[in-house]
């Protein structure tokens, strides 16, 4: 299994989903040998010991790092083994490697997004075993459409075609995979994605003084995530009450621009910034919330409702999302329908009652979502592209 990021040291859900996914497959005995760039610098120990014993990890030596743009990649500190670009980095991680499928028994190859694809494909003509990739995210998602990299698009489409078959995490991503790369809907699985709940214990102990209530965005501050409609969602609520303080969890290349936009709306004063959060810290920061809200323009799934979910903290997804065809029990709007977003917001935190007993309901859903079902689907994919390989 190749991907780029794998929990502590990740930066979106990618690296969350693996974790889940990996973890239950291992109990199902599956042996899973994990690759993924890494620097030198990170003790492979803060791997191993977060992962089962059927499943050990890889490091290959790559600056890489989930969801690097190419700016990114051009400002780090690179040695002369290191491509110069992020793409000419992607296709010497991919060159060392595949060279593991020579050495390292396996049945079958399983790659995480863009980065990896190249990977999997040379390991695929090495070993002739068959490929599934796992789509998290096209290019279409992550540019919100716009301005999208050809080069990230024919490594996308590339890996589409030469795979055997196809992961989505939700019928709204497999259909962005027919729609914009015209694969066949046969060659396409839809998984969806679910929450780790092993060793979660909510602490909701701490005490809290506060009159105002708390909406909470978190996630990646970059467009495809929605922040500046989270903005202008607070400027929309305060002008009619004063009363709420917003919060935004995160980093991303649209930090500096939304901040500047609060001051810009004399929202300095009613929206926190954090930085980028983890471990017990995250789940503080759900339960702090009385509400969370993901706009994003364009999520093939969106875990991080379920994480609030879990901290039994009630949400407001987007409809473009693909957790939105699995979760019944949240509120829902179009990224862009401020005005829907506010009432529904409005109207479910001014009357006890009915927040509570929307409470009640997520904190009952939330408990069907565990990574045991993606498990057995990804494990069943695999016994039937194996019969059909092998």
């Amino acid at each position: 299994m190749y991907g780029w990021e794998f929990p502590p040291h990740n930066s979106g859900g990618l690296g969350t989903a693996c974790y889940g996914l990996t973890k239950s497959l291992s109990k199902l005995g599956t042996q899973i040998t994990f690759v993924l760039p890494g620097l030198s610098k990170i003790p492979s120990a803060d791997f191993i010991k977060i992962i089962s014993a059927n499943t050990k990890t890889i490091r290959i030596n790559s600056p890489i790092i989930g969801y690097m743009t190419s700016q990114e990649y051009f400002k780090i500190d690179k040695n002369d083994i290191y491509g110069p670009t992020l793409f000419a980095e992607v296709e010497r991680y991919a060159q060392e490697a595949s060279r593991l499928a020579k050495t390292e028994k396996h049945d079958l190859i399983h790659a995480h997004d863009w980065m990896t694809y190249p990977a999997g494909l040379k390991a695929k003509q090495i070993s002739k075993k068959p490929l599934i990739i796992h789509v998290h995210a096209t290019e279409f998602d992550r540019t919100g459409g716009h301005g999208v990299n050809q080069h990230v698009y024919k490594i996308e489409k590339l890996g589409m075609e030469q795979a055997d078959h196809i992961i989505a995490v939700s019928n709204f991503t497999k259909n962005k995979i027919i729609q914009h790369y015209h694969i066949p809907p046969e060659k396409i699985t839809v998984v969806h994605n679910a929450v780790d709940f092993t060793n979660f214990k909510s602490n909701r102990d701490f005490k809290i003084n506060k009159k105002d209530k708390i909406i909470l965005f978190l996630g990646r501050i970059t467009i495809q995530k929605g922040p500046d409609w989270f903005v202008y969602l607070a400027k929309r609520i305060l002008d009619y009450d004063p009363n709420y303080k917003f919060i935004v969890v995160g980093s991303g290349d649209m930090e500096g621009k939304i901040i500047e936009k609060a001051a810009e709306l004399n929202l300095a004063d009613k929206i926190s910034f954090t930085g980028f959060l983890r471990g017990p810290e995250l789940d503080q920061i759900y339960q702090m919330a009385d509400l969370y809200v993901m706009p994003s323009i364009s999520e093939p799934f969106g875990i991080t409702p379920l994480e609030a979910m879990r901290n039994n903290t009630p949400c407001l997804i987007s409809k473009q999302s693909g957790v939105s065809e699995v979760l019944h029990h949240c509120l829902k709007a179009d990224f862009w329908d401020i005005n829907k977003m506010a009432d529904q917001i409005i109207s479910i935190l001014k009357y006890p009652e009915g927040y509570q007993h929307l409470k009640e309901n997520t904190a009952q859903e939330i408990k069907k979502f565990n990574w045991d079902e993606p498990a057995q689907k990804c494990l069943s994919l695999y016994k039937k592209i194996g019969e059909t390989k092998w």
